[in-house]
């Protein structure tokens, strides 16, 4: 694997709107402002993306109204910007998911992102039993999403979210046979539990529906090692090649941004409460994890925002994702 230097701080991006969204762009995730938090809703947030040169969101609906859904289209329309809704995989009452994608397709989304797990599989259980029973429900609430998705055919990709690995996930998303269930693809989550990052795209390239691009840093510690998201082109990913493998398999497939500015993320794979939820890893998972991890020692310190006044932080998280928008741009041939 390869790393490249900081880009020099890039200036905020200003153009005229266009009368088109690009096919293959690279748009913002709410969550790329961690530290700012600003509303995640698609009008509200279409202007924040905007603002800091970015093709498209992912985001939230405010509102199921037809006026609001109407005026969700025409703006991103107006600005050129693709639209992904965010939203929860249903429960046993199916009827607000249905709704939600109704009302996504309404307002003019290309597709939905939605995950199974929203924290850490290696923190949230305590057992496998925990996890075997999360692992159940998840896919009863897939199987209940899929004929939904299917019936208003809006595609629905699920992030691997630090909870299932690379080995698991292909299978789980085979199972349901649907051309719309597919992977939200995050280039870097699954380094948490000790899978090759390009290996992982590979195999969840085929069902890939939408993405979440980033560039990771690494570190080892005592208790196993650091994982930090760092400026694209900094880090440790193989991104052109990710990029040319999944534009290939889905043409026109988006790239949303996904990069936390944050205190580097602790896997604590050396503890024995990491394994309990891991029955089919072996030593062979962590030894290729640390060889990587001390091959790829960072040139520049992985950010951090601790101790730094808020402004100090928002000028980091700020000058971070224009260094994305730059690279994305120069380097991969996204459009912004």
């Amino acid at each position: 694997m390869t790393r490249r230097h900081f880009l020099s701080a890039a200036a905020v991006v200003t153009r005229a709107p266009q009368a088109a969204p690009a096919r293959t762009s690279m748009g913002l995730t709410p969550d790329a402002y961690a530290i700012l938090r600003p509303a995640r809703t698609a009008l509200e947030f279409m202007e924040t993306a905007y603002a800091a040169g970015a093709g498209g969101v992912q985001a939230t609906l405010a509102s199921f109204e037809p006026a609001y859904l109407k005026q969700v289209r025409a703006r991103a329309e107006q600005l050129g910007m693709y639209f992904e809704l965010l939203a929860p995989l249903p429960q046993a009452d199916t009827s607000q998911f249905e709704a939600a994608v109704r009302a996504a397709k309404e307002a003019g989304a290309t597709s939905i992102r939605s995950v199974c797990l929203s924290g850490r599989r290696y923190e949230t259980f305590n057992s496998l039993e925990q996890w075997n029973a999360f692992a159940a429900e998840s896919k009863a609430r897939l199987a209940r999403a899929v004929p939904i998705v299917e019936k208003h055919k809006l595609p629905l990709g699920i992030e691997n979210h630090k909870d299932w690995t690379a080995a698991e996930m292909p299978g789980l998303l085979k199972s349901y046979s649907s051309e719309y269930l597919g992977a939200c693809i995050d280039f870097g989550n699954n380094i948490s539990l000790l899978d090759d990052p390009m290996e992982l795209v590979e195999a969840l390239a085929p069902f890939v529906i939408n993405t979440h691009i980033k560039d990771m840093g690494v570190e080892e510690y005592q208790d196993g090692f650091l994982l930090s998201e760092v400026p694209l082109g900094q880090g440790i990913l193989d991104l052109k090649r990710m990029v040319a493998l999944l534009q290939a398999k889905r043409p026109g497939v988006t790239f949303s941004l996904d990069m936390l500015t944050r205190d580097p993320l602790k896997i604590t794979c050396l503890t024995d409460k990491y394994w309990l939820t891991f029955p089919e890893r072996n030593g062979r998972y962590l030894a290729r994890a640390l060889a990587m991890v001390r091959a790829n020692k960072p040139r520049q310190p992985l950010p951090r925002v601790t101790g730094l006044e808020r402004e100090a932080q928002l000028r980091l998280e700020a000058g971070i994702i224009a260094e994305c928008v730059a690279y994305a741009r120069d380097h991969l041939n996204l459009r912004v």
